[in-house]
């Protein structure tokens, strides 16, 4: 299949029904200075113009997606810019095509861009997860970032969220930010966790090319320090043990509300699970990527594009690329050790068809050798101090 299929042939891909989708809104009221995903300024006729064009994709999945997926992520971009009125179409669609609601339905909010009456009508239509972009609790690490909002607007937004009805609000932070201190981000945690949150991604920034920040850090005019990160890091564990969250993965935290324990609590992100244990799932919207029994794809990265190929009836694809099975084997298994449940070689075994121990023993003895990894006759995972590194352990199993 080329990107200039038609919209009719995407349905050949499928196999059995996939059960988790993810939405991708690329409009922003300000792209932020660390921010290297696809989005740009909105306006309200090329947000209508997304909306009409993204209803006619979502028809074009409907014959591989199960009835009221698992899990249905929207994100940025900022979502909670459209209007209300842009939403209900949204939603009618979705709920017609049997798309929503989700036993996970999550949107990506800003607090700069909800109201009271927007929390609410998400609320209504069945959205039951709100992701609150916060990245900071201090005015000047939010001016540092480019970040369009105000502390207190954070506040506010979470308060207005659980007027609206919300039981499930994840806030995400950012740490080793340039002028970030050690105390500031110690207060920031501090904040943040007054506010009783059922779940944290805590990020460490990465400075992405095509960045300001990136550009700084190429000019010098900034300089990354390890060691303070590092301590960061090792604060924020310690601060979110301390108030009931269990960590799960490498900067994702969650509260558990089973009398079971469990290294998955039942308020992590079944969305991103999903992502982590190697799951297929759709992607909708401009730069989306998906990977559907096999073949990973993605959308072109431009809003304007992605509109006109689905008004041409043609699907939006930018690439898609066949996985063999030992290198979609060696991402999952890449991407499975960001947990701390790691993967055992029985779990392994059925997400893949391969043994983890005949394909990459040596990797993993050599990731013990380190202290980075543990290994048993159940599974491997990596330590918490590999965790840390998990990136660098990560590339170890890739294969081509």
């Amino acid at each position: 299949m080329t990107a200039a299929s038609s919209l009719s042939s995407r349905s050949a891909i499928t196999c059995q029904p996939v059960r988790n989708l993810y939405v991708h809104v690329p409009f922003c009221g300000r792209k932020c200075d660390y921010c290297a995903f696809y989005s740009e300024p909105a306006s309200r006729e090329l947000m209508a113009r997304y909306v009409r064009a993204l209803t006619r994709e979502m028809d074009t999945i409907v014959p591989g997606v199960h009835p009221y997926p698992n899990t249905l992520f929207f994100g940025g971009g900022t979502p909670s810019l459209l209007p209300i009125s842009l939403w209900g179409q949204l939603i009618d669609h979705a709920r017609k095509l049997g798309l929503a609601p989700a036993h996970e339905w999550t949107v990506e909010c800003n607090p700069a861009t909800l109201s009271l009456d927007k929390a609410r009508f998400l609320r209504e239509q069945g959205v039951n997860r709100i992701s609150l972009g916060v990245q900071s609790l201090d005015d000047r690490i939010l001016d540092r970032l480019g970040r369009i909002h105000s502390r207190q607007a954070v506040f506010d937004s979470f308060d207005l969220l659980r007027q609206a009805g919300f039981d499930n609000i994840n806030l995400d932070l950012m740490f080793g930010i340039p002028g970030q201190t050690l105390e500031i981000w110690n207060q920031t945690l501090a904040d943040a966790l007054t506010l009783e949150s059922e779940h944290l991604a805590c990020y460490e920034l990465i400075f992405e090319e095509d960045t300001p920040l990136y550009l700084q850090l190429a000019a010098g005019s900034v300089r990354p320090d390890e060691d303070l990160d590092a301590a960061m890091y090792e604060l924020l564990i310690e601060r979110a043990r301390e108030r009931g969250f269990i960590q799960y993965e490498i900067a994702n935290f969650a509260r558990h509300r089973g009398s079971v324990p469990s290294m998955v609590p039942d308020l992590a992100c079944r969305h991103n699970v999903n992502y982590w244990r190697g799951g297929s799932f759709f992607g909708l919207g401009p730069s989306a990527s998906a990977f559907v029994h096999g073949l990973r794809s993605r959308n072109v990265a431009n809003t304007e594009l992605y509109c006109a190929r689905l008004e041409q009836n043609l699907l939006p694809l930018d690439s898609q690329d066949p996985l063999s099975t030992l290198a979609r084997a060696g991402e999952i298994a890449a991407f499975g050790l960001r947990m701390n449940c790691g993967w055992s070689f029985a779990e392994f075994q059925t997400v893949t068809n391969l043994d983890l121990r005949s394909h990459w023993l040596n990797d993993m003895n050599d990731l013990v050798e380190q202290g980075l990894g543990q290994l048993d006759n159940l599974g491997f995972r990596l330590t918490p101090r590999g965790l840390r590194f998990a990136d660098a352990a990560a590339q170890l199993f890739l294969r081509s």
